[in-house]
């Protein structure tokens, strides 16, 4: 009776600590904020609260370039420096935001984390994240802080350089405002940096390559295949992009597959496309207003807090 008794208590304490680990394990993942930071070139871990903040290099390579005044239009600015046109789109039974974009500067495509900080489970609206960062223009971007791994590369810096998987295909944009889609171990981080990439995206995959749909079949599969939100960009010529935001999940708008997504970019002229963080992550702010209708599971239009965002800003 007495071993028997002994056996009892440490099954119940063996189980006690494997709910606290796997409890600690779960928050661990997705709520404890961690920011990381930059010590010698290494990434370093520190604890931090939503109240705390490290400085991003993108508060810190602000452009000093005067802008003159802007005329703004509920779809259009112009100040300049910046050119934005909105258009809204009806195809594939679903509602398409485009904003096309020419700019005077590479410069002025930046990219901002989410409190200002690189880290782990530190999230904002992407509107917020826009407004913190003075956008103009901005989409979600490719919510490096769900993945462990994956470039990334912000504002000519090394976050990440940890390969994701072999065929994990990343959007590298240049200092004069070019696109390359690369896949990840095919070029280290560094190297990237060293020829000039300012950032990196780490999502994917890659939609048009010189002019091309690139996306395959076997990219096609699971969710991806299924129509759904969709956030890309897109480069149709120098200096001249386009931001991409579908709706879905709605009775109103069924949402794109990849390959709709890629036709419909290919149509507007782009020439370099890569596909961003979808569902109801996908989210489009112009001038402070959030135009499209994010949405998660359909039942309800509000926007889901991301890691990042990709925005144009003076």
């Amino acid at each position: 009776m007495k071993k028997a008794g002994k056996t009892s208590l440490w099954t119940k304490l063996f189980s006690i600590v494997l709910i606290l680990f796997t409890s600690f394990v779960l928050l661990d993942t997705f709520i404890i904020p961690r920011a990381y930071v930059i010590e010698n070139d290494s990434v370093a871990e520190q604890s931090v609260n939503t109240a705390s903040s490290v400085s991003s290099t993108a508060d810190a390579e602000k452009n000093t370039t005067e802008s003159t005044s802007a005329t703004v239009t509920e779809n259009s600015y112009s100040d300049g420096n910046i050119s934005i046109t909105i258009t809204k789109y009806r195809e594939y039974d679903t509602d398409i935001y485009v904003a096309d974009v020419t700019v005077t500067d590479a410069s002025y495509l930046k990219t901002a984390f989410a409190d200002s900080t690189y880290g782990k489970n530190i999230t904002e609206k992407t509107s917020v994240i826009a407004d913190e960062s003075g956008a103009i223009l901005a989409i979600n971007g490719d919510y490096y802080g769900a993945q462990n791994s994956g470039y990334v590369i912000r504002n000519g810096k090394i976050y990440r350089d940890t390969i994701s998987a072999s065929s994990q295909e990343d959007l590298v944009i240049y200092e004069d405002g070019s696109f390359e889609i690369v896949t990840e171990g095919s070029v280290s981080a560094s190297e990237l940096l060293a020829g000039g990439a300012v950032h990196v995206l780490s999502f994917g995959p890659g939609l048009i390559e010189n002019g091309e749909i690139s996306v395959t079949e076997s990219e096609e599969v699971d969710k991806a295949k299924t129509s759904n939100p969709r956030t890309a960009i897109g480069q149709i010529s120098d200096l001249h992009y386009v931001m991409v935001v579908s709706d879905g999940r709605t009775s109103k708008s069924a949402g794109l597959s990849l390959q709709e997504l890629a036709e419909f970019m290919q149509g507007l002229g782009v020439t370099t496309a890569y596909n961003l963080d979808g569902g109801g992550s996908s989210t489009m702010v112009f001038n402070g207003t959030v135009i499209n209708n994010p949405t998660t599971n359909g039942t309800s239009i509000k926007e889901r807090s991301v890691s990042d965002i990709v925005c144009f800003a003076d």
